[in-house]
């Protein structure tokens, strides 16, 4: 299995602290950075070999020019799974709070959307493995290191997976723009699932017959929708909002 290529220092610094199995941190060698050389600390101190490059080398293992003088060789993401984490939300005595993620492909959207959980207090993003964008280093970058925060849990059948997590006791609330009841009237206190669809449709027709509620977010302006992630941005934090007050 191909390793996975981190670049950024925020990622980095995520996958190290979440003792991510690393192999080998690529550092620019020109220029005095002290987050640079706190994370080389870091990765000495793990027994992970510390390699000092030109900056040209390290856009050349990146792909790209904004690795911000770090990359990282790690072994590919690990998923977790639904039934451990649903297992270990129940035993610590907390209400479930997770995001489903239907068919997101924007990797910035994806990573967006899930650094914004990570804030919000969102213990679980769960995403479909066909016809969505999993978690790659661009990705990773743009959550700038929140996947490894937050446990990500990729599923074959979305449905499936919402009837396990009914089962569980958890109510499905999805996002929908033309849904009759506001974010803003909902009681989001119990265990809680938030549906978030795709950047052009939404959520998929049968996604949506299994929400238990379809709530919009209101607008007051000319622009009739929002990008994805700050839709999944307004209604996460309102939920939060509330949790937090309770």
């Amino acid at each position: 299995m191909k390793d996975d290529i981190l670049y950024g220092i925020n990622p980095v610094r995520e996958a190290l602290r979440a003792n991510r199995r690393a192999f080998e941190l690529f550092v620019q060698q020109s220029g005095p950075d002290q987050r640079i050389a706190k994370l080389a600390e870091l990765a000495e101190g793990q027994g992970i070999p510390v390699r000092r490059r030109e900056r040209h080398d390290l856009e050349r293992l990146a792909g790209n020019p904004h690795h911000q003088g770090v990359v990282l060789r790690v072994a590919p993401f690990a998923y977790a799974e639904i039934e451990e984490v649903i297992a270990t939300i129940k035993q610590s005595g907390q209400k479930m709070f997770l995001l489903v993620l239907d068919g997101i492909q924007d990797p910035q959207n994806l990573g967006a959307l899930i650094r914004t959980a990570a804030c919000s207090g969102v213990q679980c993003v769960i995403i479909p493995k066909d016809r969505a964008c999993g978690i790659t280093p661009v990705v990773e970058k743009a959550s700038a290191g929140a996947v490894e925060t937050v446990p990500v849990v990729q599923v074959t059948n979305l449905v499936q997976a919402f009837d396990f997590l009914k089962q569980s006791g958890c109510w499905i609330f999805g996002l929908a723009g033309d849904a009759q009841q506001s974010i803003y009237q909902a009681d989001y206190h119990g265990d809680l699932v938030v549906v978030v669809g795709s950047e052009s449709e939404g959520i998929r027709p049968l996604v949506r017959k299994h929400c238990d509620l379809l709530l919009a977010i209101p607008h007051y302006g000319g622009v009739s929708s929002l990008n994805a992630s700050v839709a999944g941005g307004v209604v996460m934090f309102e939920a939060a909002r509330q949790r937090s007050a309770a």
